[in-house]
């Protein structure tokens, strides 16, 4: 087990910013990364749609051999972690307990942003994670449901983006809030801009943005590390698969995983 791979899902490109950092801080590791480009956004599906895709791309994945598996959609994790754990022995680890341990950790004053998918934002998900590490603490929840189209058409410092993003944190803003949870793995490709748009259109500069794919790499650093399955020292290798449009994956890709991705395969779910 030590030399299985991690295993990464998400609803497309965007779950590459989780893979990235798992590259980054764990190199020995293998990834096995899937993104389901044929079905996106999940964001905006019912409960029991999210759940199935998620059962489906989780399916694959379990044919190879892995040892862990995350959950990078942040929708997906909000409804289908306890499916997929009832489904596997494997170790499964999704993105909003950690992104909220580091929103609670991070927050100087309690109030706390919440930006995520239609679908993340009313599952209730990250208010529910949060307030149970920090139960006063004052929770501004809003989707952003523009940004993941964009992202996929690597839009990521687009002027388009730029004034969605002056409509999407004025609430935020007015709020007051001191950290903002980027509640999607495709909303760190907009880092730069976010803080860009706080800065000069808002004239705010202390305003923490919480990446949850941070967060989620602690976690399997410490589980891999517990269980004793860390890889031996070497090279990890990456594979990717996609369901849709690998084309466009690996060209929109590369602002996500700063890595090769013209090996990608296409497959059907």
């Amino acid at each position: 087990m030590h030399k299985a791979a991690i295993g990464v899902f998400d609803s497309g490109i965007g779950g590459l910013t989780v893979a990235a950092e798992i590259a980054r801080q764990l190199p020995d590791e293998d990834i096995i990364y899937l993104g389901d480009t044929a079905r996106l956004p999940y964001g905006t599906r019912s409960p029991e749609t999210i759940i199935r895709y998620a059962e489906r791309a989780a399916g694959l994945l379990l044919k190879y051999p892995i040892k862990a598996l995350v959950v990078a959609c942040n929708t997906a994790s909000a409804y289908s972690l306890e499916p997929l754990r009832a489904a596997t022995e494997l170790p499964v680890l999704g993105v909003i307990r950690p992104g909220a341990r580091a929103a609670v950790t991070g927050t100087r004053g309690g109030r706390i942003g919440i930006a995520g998918t239609e679908g993340t934002i009313r599952s209730g998900a990250y208010q529910q994670a949060i307030h149970a590490l920090s139960p006063v603490a004052d929770l501004v929840a809003r989707p952003w449901p523009l940004l993941v189209p964009m992202a996929e058409e690597g839009w990521h410092d687009h002027p388009v983006a730029r004034l969605t993003l002056e409509t999407y944190l004025a609430d935020f803003v007015e709020a007051k809030v001191d950290s903002i949870v980027l509640g999607c793995t495709h909303y760190p490709v907009f880092k730069s801009l976010i803080a860009d748009v706080l800065e000069e259109h808002f004239g705010v500069t202390d305003i923490a943005l919480v990446d949850s794919a941070e967060a989620v790499t602690e976690d399997l650093r410490t589980l891999l590390t517990e269980q004793n399955l860390a890889a031996p020292e070497r090279a990890g290798r990456r594979s990717f698969f996609c369901t849709d449009a690998r084309e466009r994956f690996e060209r929109v890709g590369r602002h996500f995983f700063a890595g090769d991705l013209s090996s990608a395969t296409v497959v059907d779910l």
